[in-house]
């Protein structure tokens, strides 16, 4: 994980399915859970998806609150 990846779990809105056009750190518990049970899909999506799964998981999803305005580091 890097610093950059955070800032895309602000940033990425979730491209298809029932939360579609959500932000990936907006995606509700269930649905990252759904997606631990079933799979994540390839790619650096499922990626991004796991990891916004064990952020959730482990309660720190207020970690990513300073980054909504924080502009990515290059």
């Amino acid at each position: 994980m890097q610093s950059k990846d955070l800032h895309t779990l602000v940033s990425l809105r979730m491209p298809y399915g029932k939360y579609q056009g959500r932000l990936l750190a907006d995606l509700p518990g269930h649905y990252l859970n759904w997606f631990a049970r079933e799979g994540f899909p390839s790619g650096e999506l499922g990626r991004l998806l796991q990891l916004m799964h064990e952020i959730d998981h482990n309660g720190l999803s207020a970690l990513l609150q300073p980054l909504r305005t924080t502009p990515p580091l290059a």
